[in-house]
């Protein structure tokens, strides 16, 4: 997308997820991560500008983080609630606190809190780099049919993320304006409309989470199996 490039790895590794190069009037951030490292990824970075920060969704994600910091001298930004799962301590390693942090004049991480306690998600606002837009990674969950966003707790036991969670992470957001959402897999992008979009997936999550339609009426906008 605009402002955005991809990296990720030809067979996938890991669960097959990207890292985004993000980039900003002040310098790029690399957001999430791969699990592979090596001498040609790191000169292709270094030939499109270099690394001033890294931050990462969440843990499922931390693979090569301190790798890719002590390349570029850069801090990796993680949310001081996931600190018990950095299994590899490093000075680069810099634990915030609190609801959110501006990390550049364009860039603010925002502790979503869904999927795990420190789950943060990141904001570029709309500059020359591009239109304002959502990191998410699989925070916010972007689905098949990408008009959507879903919330989940654990994905590997398809346990759904408590409402009130979702609530506070649709309040935290609400500030924020953008356009795009991307996710953390290829061509998983909400490409127009991403606030909205997310209002409305965390509005249509919690009617049938909490069930609280009146008997016999409708589910309301979109279907969620499928379209």
């Amino acid at each position: 997308g605009p402002g955005v490039v991809g990296l990720g790895t030809d067979p996938a590794t890991a669960i097959g997820q990207r890292a985004l190069l993000v980039r900003t009037t002040g310098g790029n951030v690399l957001w999430d991560m791969v699990t592979h490292f090596d001498e040609e990824a790191v000169r292709r970075v270094r030939e499109l500008g270099g690394i001033k920060a890294i931050a990462i969704s969440h843990p499922h994600f931390y693979g090569t983080m301190v790798e890719w910091a002590h390349a570029f001298d850069a801090p990796v930004y993680i949310h001081a609630k996931d600190r018990e799962w950095v299994a590899r301590p490093d000075e680069s390693v810099v634990f915030w606190e609190g609801d959110t942090l501006e990390i550049g004049d364009d860039l603010t991480l925002i502790n979503a809190g869904v999927h795990f306690e420190g789950g943060q998600v990141l904001h570029r606002r709309d500059g020359a780099h591009g239109p304002a837009a959502l990191f998410s990674g699989d925070i916010l969950q972007v689905v098949s049919d990408r008009r959507w966003v879903s919330f989940m707790y654990s994905y590997p036991n398809l346990i759904p993320e408590r409402p009130r969670t979702v609530r506070r992470a649709l309040s935290l957001l609400a500030p924020y304006d953008f356009e795009r959402v991307y996710g953390g897999w290829w061509k998983r992008v909400v490409r127009t409309d991403g606030a909205r979009a997310v209002r409305r997936s965390a509005e249509r999550y919690l009617r049938f989470a909490l069930d609280d339609a009146p008997e016999g009426g409708s589910s309301g906008e979109g279907s969620p199996k499928g379209g």
